[in-house]
C-alpha cells in the first residue's frame, strides 16, 4: 500500500469532505478524534457512510480515525467498517490488548480483516511500540507528537519529538510494517519550506509517508516519499552490474568507486519497489 501523504479531514466538516478527493492524497483519514466537538461526534459518525464514498471517489485510501473513548471507539469502528474504509486509525494506542478487544468487537462486521495504523501517544507506548507493531492487524505506527509532549509535561519541539519518533520507527520497522511521521510536529503546517526539509530527513532516516493537516503539503509529502529520478537511475545501474557481477560469480564489486554487497543492492531493489 502507497502511503506517502495522509491528510486529516474532520469528519463533520462538510466543505472539506467535500473536496478531500481532489487534494491528491494517497489516503484520507476522516477523523472522529480531535478535530471534532463533542457536540458534532455522533452526527460525524453517522455521516461515515457518505463521506467514505465521497473521499475515496478519485482513489485514495480511506481511513478513519477512531475515538479514544471506550465510550465511543467500538462503535466508531464498527461503523466505519461498515462504510467500506480501508483501515482504521487507532489513537491513543498503548497495549496489544486494546488491538485484540478492538478486532474481536469488529469481527461480526468484517468479510477480511481490517487494518490498522496505530498512533502511539503516551511515554509507556513509545516503550512498548515494538509489541504494537508485531501485532497482525497493524499495518504501521505513527508518533502523535502533540499528544506525547503534553503527556510528557514537554513542548513539542523538534529535538523532544526526535528520539520517541525514531523509536516509534525502529519498532514498526523492526516488525516490517508501515512507519509514518516527520521528525518534527505537522501542526504548523504554513511553513512548508520547513516541511520540505523534514520530509528529506524523514525519506533518508526510511519513513514511508507522513500525516498532514492541511492540503498545502500533500504535493511536497508525496514528492519528498517518492524516489527521485537520479535514485531510479543509479539502482538501475547498481542492479545491472550486480547481474553481471553475478554471472562472474562475483558477490562483491566495485561501483562508481565504492564497494557494493547485498545490502545495498537490496536497497536499489527497493527504490526501484517505491517507483
Amino acid at each position: 500500500m502507497r502511503l506517502r501523504s495522509l491528510l486529516y479531514v474532520p469528519a463533520h466538516a462538510e466543505r472539506f469532505v467535500a473536496k478531500a478527493h481532489e487534494r491528491g492524497a494517497d489516503a484520507i483519514i476522516l477523523d472522529l478524534e480531535d478535530s471534532v466537538p463533542v457536540s458534532s461526534k455522533l452526527a460525524a459518525r453517522e455521516a461515515l457512510s457518505a463521506a467514505v464514498r465521497q473521499v475515496g471517489q478519485a482513489g485514495a485510501h480511506v481511513f478513519v480515525r477512531i475515538n479514544a473513548d471506550a465510550d465511543l471507539r467500538f462503535d466508531d469502528a464498527a461503523a466505519a467498517v461498515q462504510a467500506g474504509v480501508t483501515g482504521l486509525m487507532v489513537p491513543k494506542l498503548a497495549a496489544v490488548e486494546d488491538l485484540n478487544r478492538l478486532a474481536a468487537h469488529l469481527a461480526p462486521f468484517e468479510d477480511e480483516q481490517t487494518p490498522f495504523i496505530g498512533l502511539v501517544e503516551e511515554p509507556g507506548a513509545v516503550l512498548d511500540a515494538r509489541s504494537l507493531a508485531a501485532h497482525p492487524r497493524v499495518i504501521g505506527l505513527a508518533l502523535g507528537g502533540e499528544d506525547f509532549a503534553t503527556a510528557m509535561g514537554a513542548e513539542p519541539t523538534p529535538e523532544v519529538l526526535r528520539f520517541p519518533k525514531q523509536l516509534v520507527h525502529m519498532a514498526a520497522k523492526a516488525s516490517g510494517k508501515l512507519s509514518f511521521g516527520l521528525l518534527r510536529s505537522i501542526a504548523d503546517y504554513a511553513d512548508i519550506d520547513g516541511i520540505r526539509v523534514a520530509t528529506a530527513e524523514a525519506k533518508a532516516f526510511g519513513f514511508d509517508g507522513a500525516t498532514c493537516v492541511h492540503p498545502s503539503a500533500i504535493a511536497v509529502l508525496n514528492a519528498g516519499f517518492s524516489p527521485t529520478e537520479a535514485e531510479l537511475d543509479w539502482a538501475r545501474r547498481v542492479i545491472a552490474e550486480a547481474e553481471k557481477a553475478e554471472r562472474k560469480s562475483h558477490g562483491v564489486f566495485v561501483f562508481e568507486g565504492k564497494m557494493v554487497d547485498a545490502p545495498i543492492i537490496a536497497r536499489a531493489h527497493a527504490i526501484l519497489a517505491k517507483a
